[in-house]
């Protein structure tokens, strides 16, 4: 008898907020796991999220994902592949002492920015970092650096 042919397991890429790194510099990172119900895991492991536009804020001594977008599947007879938009805050775990330091460095006027979502096996980790705010000028001299080096590489490619 022939041996069952299996389909190869794919990771999906980590889903990144580019936005983050454009709009603040990012300083200490950690991952933190999330609380999520079913259909929020199902919309994790298909890619089916947005951290553009999102934010960590700290809620009686715990830390909430707030504004970022998972994109639900509905189970409705009729319509297949339907899907509804979900920004509702989800608790994130982490350390105790992890949370104290980034509460401490809140308060020293930083923000707590998610930076990537990671589907590592069975549980799904977010990367959220300390960043503090780019001023104008600064993401007009990021997008001269980007333009410098690409032209840079074109030229050494040809």
């Amino acid at each position: 008898m022939s041996a069952k042919k299996t389909a190869p397991v794919r990771t999906p890429a980590p889903i990144v907020n580019r936005r983050a790194r454009f709009d603040y510099e990012l300083g200490d990172d950690i991952v933190a796991g999330l609380v999520l119900t079913g259909p929020e895991v199902r919309a994790a492991r298909d890619g089916h999220i947005q951290l553009k536009g999102s934010f960590v804020s700290v809620r009686g001594g715990e830390l909430w994902l707030n504004n970022a977008s998972f994109s639900l599947k509905l189970n409705e007879r009729g319509k297949p592949g339907a899907r509804t938009i979900d920004t509702e805050p989800r608790k994130l775990l982490a350390s105790r002492k992890q949370i104290d330091q980034f509460i401490a460095r809140k308060k020293d006027g930083m923000t707590i920015v998610p930076t990537k979502l990671l589907n590592k096996g069975k549980y799904i980790k977010i990367v959220i970092a300390l960043g503090k705010g780019k001023k104008n000028y600064d993401k007009r001299e990021t997008i001269k650096k980007r333009d410098i080096d690409r032209e840079h590489s074109r030229m050494m490619k040809g």
